[in-house]
C-alpha cells in the first residue's frame, strides 16, 4: 500500500531494468532471425506457394515462427529493459465509473409505478 502523504501520481516503488548484454545479443540474434523468416514469407508470397496445399500449410507454419520469434524479442525487451514502476492511483469502487457525471452518481428517474419495479431489477444498488 503506499504510505499516507503520496499523493496521486507519485511514483510509489522504482526498480531499474537490468540491461543485460546477453539479453541484448539475443534480442538482436532474434531480430536477425526474425527478417529472415519475414524474407522467406514474402519469398513464398510471391512466388505462389499458398495456391498449392502443401505450400499454404507452409507459408502458415512460417508465419507462426514469425509472431512466435517476435513474441519472444518483446518478451525479453520487456522483462530486461523496461523499468518496473508502481504509481499511487486513486481507489474506485466498481461502480464509480459507470457514471459520466457526478450528478449521475444515483441514478436517472425511467419513470414512475411499474417502471421503478424493473429499475430495481435490473439495478439491484437503485437508493430507496
Amino acid at each position: 500500500m503506499s504510505s499516507s502523504n503520496s499523493t496521486y501520481g507519485d511514483i510509489h516503488r522504482y526498480e531499474p531494468a537490468r540491461e543485460s548484454t546477453a539479453a541484448a545479443v539475443a534480442i538482436v540474434l532474434l531480430t536477425i532471425v526474425e527478417v529472415v523468416f519475414v524474407g522467406l514469407f514474402t519469398y513464398g508470397l510471391i512466388n505462389g506457394w499458398g495456391t498449392e496445399e502443401v505450400g499454404n500449410m507452409y507459408l502458415g507454419a512460417v508465419l507462426a515462427v514469425i509472431f512466435v520469434d517476435l513474441a519472444f524479442v518483446l518478451l525479453l525487451y520487456r522483462k530486461e529493459f523496461l523499468p518496473d514502476v508502481m504509481i499511487v492511483k486513486k481507489r474506485r469502487r466498481k461502480w464509480e465509473d459507470l457514471y459520466i457525471r457526478e450528478e449521475q452518481m444515483e441514478g436517472t428517474s425511467m419513470g414512475g409505478g411499474a417502471w421503478d419495479s424493473v429499475k430495481r431489477a435490473v439495478y439491484p444498488y437503485y437508493k430507496r
